[in-house]
């Protein structure tokens, strides 16, 4: 358990579908919602496993800046590979357009 001098000050919002049942669990339990969510913390982050998990999710979820810039950028750079493929693509077959017409115009 978490000591009261150890808790530090922090304003978390609630998911509005979770808000309910967290506050009926602290009406239930006759204590402060806060003190839920402490324990929720403690009990989730309990091990290391479940640690890495959660830092694994938060890392796709929401990627460190750096990492976010990165992955924005390479997506960028992969939005322009395919463009240019696709307009290599397009030229090729209006250049084998033209050839074909070409040889269907001669006698």
């Amino acid at each position: 358990m978490v000591g009261k001098n150890d808790m530090a000050k922090v304003t978390v919002c609630l998911p509005s579908k979770w808000e309910p049942f967290l506050k009926g669990l602290a009406e239930d339990h006759e204590i402060d919602l806060n003190k839920v969510i402490s324990e929720l913390c403690a009990w989730a982050f309990s091990n290391s496993e479940s640690k890495r998990q959660f830092e694994t999710w938060l890392d796709d979820a929401f990627p460190p800046k750096g990492n976010a810039e990165d992955k924005e950028k390479i997506a960028d750079e992969d939005i322009s590979e395919v463009e240019e493929e696709q307009e290599d693509e397009a030229e090729e077959l209006h250049e084998d357009r033209d050839y074909s017409e070409d040889r269907e115009l001669k006698p």
